[in-house]
């Protein structure tokens, strides 16, 4: 029998939340075939399956938290069915799941020493005296392989697991069961009754009344949230996506930022694409953008600012000789930053097939896990969003990002033979954020002043292809 285990999805990536299993126990997978999705830290990735063969557990269901390495899924090989390996029985308990929680989340107490058995019942005491659950028969355990997120669910909002009728295989509580249990609470409905089971000295007790706390909706689409009638306000809760970029900005922010901009004539640029858009789109398929040459400025700028194309370390700066660059693409739940690998060994074409492709697929929810990871510089194209001036923040552990802000006809003082003259320009702010533990102003703006003197030098001679 093959283990699959969690896989490492960045340098600075410690765990991944399961968003959706592609497979179920029974199904036939191939190898490399997509078995499930994992959500870290700003990023949605299909995960391929290492094995051929036969799904027989999943160990984790969707919504869990999980370390990496960890294990996840079995696999039958087909080496395994050729060699007669026997597979352990379904109906087999497995040990509960290792309780995974969230880094500040409360550690789970340490369990009580076993109570020797009554002779006699006990004297009625007070409900609220009752710290346990009441005694549930051994075939029907509901903590028995409970997710992580859904013990952590459990404790957020003070639920028991007897009070929940699970839904996964096995009768398992998941993460839904516990949602509908909240949302039956807050409204008032009757919530999926737990099977009766019959208790062995149990204290009957009384329905507690929900403790009061604020509503809480999910937004139907982005930026739209929906109050119930009579509320006042609701509690949004975070998506996976949104909790990775509260993480990675709060790492971020530990790192000295300072900032270096300069305007940027694109008349050369922009002429250049309005007079090859409509070929190139022709002949290729997608259009041409602005996107691709600043990917080609920045990666060959940085060839002579080897600083920049590193990653931060306690021990000193990790420079690096491969100049991947990181492309961020907004979406609808927030913003992920796929990887351009090997840009400056790419012309503007290849760049352009290459940006569009990993943009397209970020935002079908499609990207690999060989989209991520080993980012050396990221270029964030704010601009389309009609951005000016965009103070933006380093993806660490990297020491440089640089802003393409919108192009804006402006009056610029332009000198020629005849004196100063004012005239229309295309102009482009540029905003580069630095580490400044790894690089100082001086470095930021040569690195900068490269970028823009290769896209101001723009022209009949530079080559897509």
């Amino acid at each position: 029998m093959a283990k699959v285990t969690m896989p490492q999805l960045g340098e600075s990536v410690a765990e991944g939340t399961i968003g959706r299993w592609l497979k179920q126990p029974g199904d036939a997978v191939a190898k490399y075939e997509p078995l499930l999705e994992v959500i870290t830290d700003k990023v949605n990735a299909e995960v391929p399956s290492p094995y051929a063969g036969v799904l027989r557990e999943i160990l984790f269901e969707e919504g869990a938290v999980v370390p990496n390495n960890t294990e996840i899924a079995i696999i039958e090989t087909d080496e395994d069915a050729t060699t007669g390996v026997a597979v352990p029985a379904a109906s087999e308990p497995a040990a509960p799941a290792p309780d995974v929680a969230a880094p500040d989340a409360p550690a789970p107490a340490a369990p009580a020493p076993a109570a020797p058995a009554p002779t006699a019942p006990a004297a009625a005491a007070p409900i609220a005296a009752q710290p346990a659950a009441p005694a549930l028969a051994a075939d029907h355990d509901p903590n028995a392989r409970m997710t992580p997120a859904v013990r952590r669910l459990l404790r957020e909002h003070n639920l028991d697991a007897a009070q929940i009728k699970g839904t996964g295989g096995g009768g398992r509580i998941t993460r839904e069961d516990v949602l509908a249990t909240v949302e039956a609470i807050r409204t008032g409905a009757a919530a999926p009754a737990a099977p009766a089971v019959p208790a062995v000295g149990a204290i009957p007790a009384q329905a507690a009344a929900p403790a009061s706390r604020p509503a809480t909706v999910a937004p139907t689409t982005a930026g739209v949230i929906s109050f119930p009638a009579g509320a006042d306000e609701v509690l949004v809760p975070m998506t996976q996506m949104r909790k990775g970029i509260a993480a990675q900005m709060t790492r971020a922010l530990q790192a000295p930022h300072a900032y270096v901009q300069m305007e940027i004539d694109a008349s050369k640029l922009v002429r250049f694409r309005e007079a090859n858009k409509k070929a190139y789109q022709a002949k290729e398929g997608i259009g041409l953008s602005f996107v691709p040459f600043v990917v080609k400025a920045a990666a060959d700028a940085l060839k002579r600012s080897p600083t920049f194309n590193a990653h931060w370390t306690d021990q000193g700066l990790l420079a690096k000789r491969r100049i991947n660059i990181g492309v961020a693409v907004a979406v609808d739940e927030g913003l992920i930053v796929p990887v351009i690998r090997d840009a400056d060994m790419l012309s503007i074409h290849g760049l352009n097939v290459a940006i569009s492709d990993v943009a397209n697929r970020a935002r079908q929810g499609r990207l690999k896990l060989d989209d991520f990871g080993g980012g050396t510089f990221t270029v964030d194209n704010t601009g389309y969003l009609g951005t000016n001036l965009v103070m933006p923040i380093l993806n660490v552990p990297e020491v440089g990002i640089v802003t393409m802000e919108a192009i804006t006809k402006r009056p610029v003082v332009v000198s020629g033979e005849d004196g100063d003259v004012i005239a229309i320009r295309p102009i482009m702010n540029m905003v580069l954020g630095l580490d400044h533990r790894a690089n100082d102003g001086a470095g930021g703006a040569a690195l900068l002043r490269d970028i823009k003197d290769w896209l101001e030098a723009v022209g009949p001679e530079t080559s897509v292809y």
